[in-house]
């Protein structure tokens, strides 16, 4: 594969952290290529955190994050949203940091402190000056091993969790629709739902289950821990040591995990899934998405339709962009397509808004003649191909800019992976992707594949049973 040295040049000006450095790997046709190599100094300690640090000594500042192997699909029947629930209450006060201490303690510093939660895992992150190296750990620390969860505050905090799950889903169209296209796709796996949990599970939640969920999974040999910043490496392992040593592993957590990471609970439970769902909601004009069953991240393919997405539906330039909604004789307001690549399953899907005045039956026959027709072929070129694989490097690099990108960057890999140098095989799998892998999977995936089309529009009917 010839790429543009220029390109690279660029990829390579865009790299601004010291614990990143520029290496020179031969490449095919005999020139060299500026590669990314990081400089992370890894531990594991005796009861099973995986720490990670980067040292860049640029400014005075840091940033840390925290990957718990914990998310929705860990969840049992009645206790759907207990992961993202138990997110927010690791604000609400630990032994040594009464309720909203944790928070007001890092603004203090000059510091901001966020988290988030997905079916795979739950990361809670910050970014403050380094000077409070010591107390950023002692924190963590405490909210690990002396977690409060006073009742009064787990009642408050329902209350908040109610409203972020209207505000995503019941009063948001977008999120409407797509929950219930994961719930069709996924339905009857772990993945098919939503992470911030059912009401009926929700309403019953208690602090006694709050806090077996979070002695289950709050353990040492669940959590990565990856500092990026102006730090010494072995100051940071030191203080880690001292702060989470003494916790015990979980002896119970690797068997638990065997059976929650069965393949066969996470495949498609059929080929078929329904062909059209209509729902009802506030758009004025029809929302729809098109989905597809996909593949989970790691695997060759996935990265292939990593590609196939962006050249399909990423941008102004996009081909379903320049087809559907460009032009005096426009379809869409906008289009959009995705690769959601879960760990072990994955689906992928188009989305966008009709045109004012156009008819939504005739515009999903026309986008199933679209795909079923030139697509594939017309929209996957050398160009076009090529084009994407340039942006996909330069996004993958420019990531590596800040302490907080990096951190999140290394910490996400060792999670998912086992290894934070899985972004190596990346680099390598996407730079090596050609043109016919992308329209093999574009015929697999798309034209011969069975799809979902969903809908939402408020002249669409009430579903029965719907709240």
């Amino acid at each position: 594969m010839i790429r543009s040295y220029h390109l690279l040049l660029l990829i390579v000006s865009l790299i601004v952290l010291s614990c990143s450095q520029v290496e020179k790997k031969p490449s095919l046709d005999g020139d060299e290529r500026p590669t990314i190599k990081l400089e992370v100094k890894k531990w594991e300690l005796p009861n099973g955190i995986r720490l990670l640090v980067l040292e860049n000594q640029t400014l005075p500042i840091m940033s840390y994050y925290t990957f718990y192997e914990v998310g929705g699909r860990h969840e049992t029947p009645g206790t759907t949203g207990a992961t993202h629930f138990l997110e927010h209450m690791m604000f609400r006060g630990s032994k040594n940091y009464p309720p909203e201490v944790f928070d007001s303690t890092i603004e203090k510093f000059g510091g901001s402190t966020n988290a988030y939660t997905n079916f795979d895992m739950t990361v809670y992150y910050e970014s403050l000056p380094s000077a409070h190296l010591e107390e950023m750990i002692e924190m963590e620390a405490d909210r690990v091993r002396g977690l409060l969860l006073v009742p009064e505050l787990v009642e408050k905090e329902r209350q908040v969790v109610f409203e972020e799950r209207k505000m995503r889903y019941e009063n948001s169209p977008e999120g409407k629709l797509y929950l219930r296209m994961m719930q069709e796709v996924f339905k009857g796996t772990p993945y098919g739902g939503s992470v911030i949990g059912e009401v009926k599970d929700l309403e019953a939640l208690t602090p006694d289950n709050l806090r077996a969920f979070h002695d289950r999974f709050y353990v040492p040999n669940n959590m990565v821990i990856v500092i990026a910043g102006d730090v010494d490496a072995d100051e940071v392992y030191s203080l880690v040591k001292s702060n989470f040593g003494d916790l015990s592993e979980s002896k119970e957590l690797a068997d638990f995990k065997k059976q929650t990471d069965a393949r066969a609970r996470y495949q498609f439970k059929s080929k078929k899934i329904a062909n059209e769902i209509k729902l009802n909601g506030t758009s004025p004009t029809p929302l729809f998405m098109y989905a597809f069953q996909g593949l989970p991240v790691g695997e060759r393919a996935s990265y292939v339709m990593d590609i196939l997405s962006s050249v399909l539906g990423d941008g102004e330039s996009s081909w379903l962009n320049q087809s559907l909604v460009k032009g005096r004789k426009a379809q869409l307001s906008s289009v959009y397509a995705a690769n959601y690549t879960l760990q072990h399953n994955g689906v992928f899907f188009f989305g966008g808004e009709l045109a004012r005045g156009q008819n939504l039956s005739r515009f999903k026959s026309s986008l199933q003649n679209l795909i079923k027709g030139k697509m594939c072929e017309d929209a996957i070129t050398e160009r076009t191909v090529q084009k994407t694989k340039n942006q996909y490097l330069i996004s993958f690099f420019q990531s590596l800019k800040t302490n907080a990108g990096a951190a999140h960057f290394v910490g996400l890999r060792e999670s998912l992976f086992g290894d934070y140098k899985e972004y190596k095989k990346e680099v390598d799998i996407y730079e090596s992707i050609t043109t016919d892998e992308v329209k093999k999977a574009c015929y697999e995936v798309l034209k011969n594949g069975e799809g979902i089309f969903l809908s939402i529009w408020d002249k669409h009917k009430e579903e029965k049973g719907s709240r």
